[in-house]
């Protein structure tokens, strides 16, 4: 089953000398993770040739939003390295203080529908910021590639 091309709340790419960072907005804090392993995984590869075959349940828990994030995105990160998955549909069901509760879907990396545009190799709390702005979140995250 293809994943819902959903066009993207919002992300952009941010200017960093040795890494690569992601801007990513969105109108809930739900809405933020959910867009911020999204742009994550649009960065790795195509999303438009990953298929949703499986879904992973995640469950992070942290001391606060931020470490959340990152908690959230590296769990991600070694699930596509260890078991060679890649991810295009998240949701999450419970954000808290300290809980992230979500799923992903996705499918096995298949050399021949995918390539990898970008390895990363973790995600860092260097210049993380996770606000509201106006109406909607945003957060800033730096990836180590």
């Amino acid at each position: 089953m293809k994943c819902a091309i959903m066009p993207f709340v919002g992300y952009e790419l941010v200017e960093h000398t040795a890494d690569l960072g992601i801007r990513v907005w969105a109108d809930d804090i739900k809405g933020l993770f959910e867009e911020a392993a999204r742009a994550l995984f649009d960065i790795i590869t195509d999303l438009t040739k990953v298929e949703a075959h499986l879904k992973r349940e995640i469950v992070i828990r942290g001391s606060s939003r931020e470490e959340l994030m990152v908690a959230w995105l590296n769990e991600l990160l070694y699930l596509h390295e260890v078991e060679l998955l890649l991810f295009c549909d998240f949701s999450i069901a419970e954000i808290d203080e300290g809980t992230v509760t979500g799923v992903a879907n996705g499918e096995e990396f298949d050399e021949a529908r995918h390539s990898v545009k970008t390895e990363v190799k973790a995600v860092t709390y260097h210049q993380l910021e996770i606000k509201e702005h106006g109406e909607r979140w945003q957060t800033q995250v730096i990836v180590d590639i």
